[in-house]
């Protein structure tokens, strides 16, 4: 499994960003699809998963209400919306699958396949 990750940016405080997560590989097969991000000198986070079959959708505290996690199954493809950007907010966001149940579904060490990361910079 290949992914693919992209839609990041510089952007104001307030402002929005949409990445964009595209799966790749013989026959896909996840049962979450998360978002992780890492900023300097900190350890990476978990910010949001979805169920791949459901669309059962679970956020980390610090995004919940600004962040919408969504998926495209037919074109194997995971979004992050994210609105009411803080700079607290920037970091490299991260991509991510796992065929983990909800227990682990935070936790970034169950995910097997990753994206490259794509930066997300947001400006006070």
């Amino acid at each position: 499994v290949q992914l693919q990750a992209s839609g990041g940016g510089l952007v104001q405080t307030g402002g929005s960003l949409r990445l964009s997560c595209a799966a790749s590989g013989s026959t896909f097969r996840a049962r979450f699809m998360g978002w992780f991000r890492q900023a300097p000198g900190k350890e990476r986070e978990f910010v949001a998963t979805i169920n791949w079959s459901n669309g059962i959708t679970y956020y980390a505290d610090s995004v919940k209400g600004r962040f919408t996690i969504s998926k495209n199954n037919a074109e194997n493809t995971v979004y992050l919306q994210m609105n009411s950007l803080k700079p607290e907010d920037t970091a490299i966001y991260y991509c991510a699958r796992t065929l983990g149940v909800l227990s682990v579904a935070r936790i970034s060490t169950n995910y097997d396949s990753w994206g490259q990361g794509t930066q997300v910079t947001v400006s006070s």
